[in-house]
Formats: structure tokens, C-alpha cells, sequence
């Protein structure tokens, strides 16, 4: 059995369509979904149960990304777990299939696969997605503890999968404000394993961010970070070199793709996630 574990709070119409997308799927196993709502007041619980989902409801207060997918696994009945988003939606009726099948080799802790901008990314959005999970297959593993960085941990819970067995031996950290992926997918590489990136299986999974949130949402990065991409190996200038490669990166798809206007604000968008996650990783430090 292979069951589909979503965290949600007021999910709205993409939750519905994430819901639609999971019973559409093409594949053998027996499929459940798993909700663990946290304080939803738009119906989503009830659009949940429609769809055949067993849900479970928590308060708002206790609702920590790590803890509360530990939770939703251990209520699960599956062999394979699944881990999305309330707004991830399947691009086709093949994506169950193609990312669970690379956990038939042993050797693999987990798989994850592609996000897809909404069509009404902005441009932002649509670059930072395709910068980060591309239409290229790849096998993250680790050779020395010196090869540890952001990319060689790259990790997603809105579109990932794992055995039962890895997971209940190696659950996610309860503490950790975000990034509780990338937390577990550094234990698995230096526990030898692989992660698999399978760009095939797809959600079309994006985000409109203020100024505001996308500060929020970074520092809340940067405060997990030190559990995470930047604990033990990888240092501020590495990282700093990295995030400038990236500016670099985006302002020049801006610009051969014809989308010159989004420069300006792409610009001070950029340079307030950096911001946010600057502070927050200081903010960790004084912890």
C-alpha cells in the first residue's frame, strides 16, 4: 500500500485538485491519503473525507512541519509513504507511479521529484523551480563529508517518497522549523545512501509571494538551516558565492527571455529572501 501524507490548513480549491489528482492515478498498489488538519475553516476537512481520506485534526499551536509528518506517518498504513503538499497538484496520472519505482533499489532512502510553476508564476517563481528541480534525472550521493552543500541535500516533502521502513528507522526531526527534508536527507547521505531525483514525476506546485512573506519564509529557512544545508561543512562565503551565482543566473534568463520589465522588482525580491535568511540563520546562532 502506498499512502499519500498532506499537512493542511484552509487548502482551498488547490486542494481539491490535489485530492482529484491522487484518486487519478495510475497505479497498481492500493493508495490511502492522510490529512492532518490544523485548524482548517473553509471545508477542507470535509472535501478530505470526501475524497476518502482519513483525517486526523490538531490544533493550530502544534503544528511544526517535522512533527507533523512523523504524525501523519505513524497513523499510515502503508509500506511506501508519500509526502505532498495541500496545493501540489500531479501534472499526469503517472506521477505515483514514477516516483515511487526507484524504491526498488535498496540502496535509494528516497525519491523526489519535479515541482512545476502554476501558470501564473511570476517570474521569480518560475526560475527559482526550474533552477532548482530541472528536467534532468540525478543521483544524489556523498563521497566525503566535505562534498555536504545545499544542492547535494536538495529535498522536497511537497513531492517525495520513502520506505516505511527508512523513515520509522529515521523519522524527521519534531524540532525543526523548515527544512526538515533537507535535515533528513543529510542523515541519509551520510548514512550512504542515495536520494534520487526523478524530474518525470511531476506537481505543478508554486507560490505568490509578498515582499513580506517571502522575508517570513526565508528567515524561517535560515533559522533551520544550521540543522540542515549549513551544519558543519558549508560555510557563509560558500553559500554567498552560491546565492550570487544565482542572481546571476536569473537576471540573465530575465533578460534572453524577453521579460526585461521583471528585473527591478526580481531584484528587490531576491535581495529580501536573502535578507530573511541572512537574519534568521543569525537568529539561530543566538539561540
Amino acid at each position: 500500500m502506498i499512502s499519500v501524507l498532506i499537512p493542511t490548513k484552509n487548502g482551498g480549491l488547490p486542494f481539491v485538485r490535489c485530492l482529484q489528482g491522487i484518486r487519478s492515478q495510475d497505479v497498481r498498489d492500493e493508495v490511502e491519503i492522510v490529512v492532518v488538519d490544523s485548524g482548517s475553516t473553509d471545508g477542507s476537512v470535509d472535501h478530505a473525507r470526501a475524497h476518502g481520506a482519513r483525517v486526523h485534526e490538531i490544533p493550530p499551536s502544534e503544528f511544526v512541519h517535522g512533527a507533523t509528518r512523523n504524525l501523519a506517518a505513524r497513523i499510515s498504513s502503508g509500506d511506501t509513504l508519500v509526502f505532498t503538499s495541500q496545493d501540489a497538484i500531479p501534472a499526469d496520472e503517472s506521477w505515483l507511479r514514477l516516483l515511487t519505482s526507484p524504491l526498488a533499489d535498496p540502496e535509494v532512502a528516497a525519491v523526489y521529484g519535479r515541482q512545476l510553476p502554476h501558470a501564473d508564476a511570476a517570474a521569480a517563481e518560475e526560475f527559482f523551480l526550474d533552477f532548482m528541480y530541472g528536467p534532468a534525472p540525478r543521483v544524489q550521493r556523498l563521497s566525503a563529508l566535505e562534498d555536504l552543500s545545499f544542492e547535494r541535500t536538495l529535498f522536497s516533502n511537497a513531492n517525495s517518497a520513502m520506505r516505511r521502513a527508512d523513515w520509522e528507522a529515521n523519522p524527521f526531526a519534531d524540532d525543526v522549523e523548515m527544512s526538515e527534508d533537507q535535515e533528513w536527507s543529510r542523515r541519509m547521505l551520510l548514512q550512504g545512501k542515495a536520494i534520487v531525483y526523478e524530474p518525470r514525476a511531476a506537481v505543478r506546485h508554486s507560490h505568490t509571494y509578498s515582499l513580506r512573506d517571502a522575508y517570513r519564509r526565508f528567515h524561517a529557512s535560515g533559522v533551520s538551516s544550521t540543522r540542515s544545508y549549513m551544519q558543519g561543512t558549508t560555510s557563509a562565503v560558500t553559500l554567498a558565492r552560491a546565492m550570487t551565482r544565482y542572481g546571476g543566473a536569473e537576471l540573465g534568463w530575465l533578460w534572453r527571455s524577453g521579460r526585461r520589465r521583471d528585473i527591478p522588482y526580481t531584484i528587490v525580491y531576491e535581495l529580501t529572501k536573502a535578507a530573511g535568511l541572512v537574519s534568521g540563520m543569525l537568529a539561530a546562532k543566538r539561540r
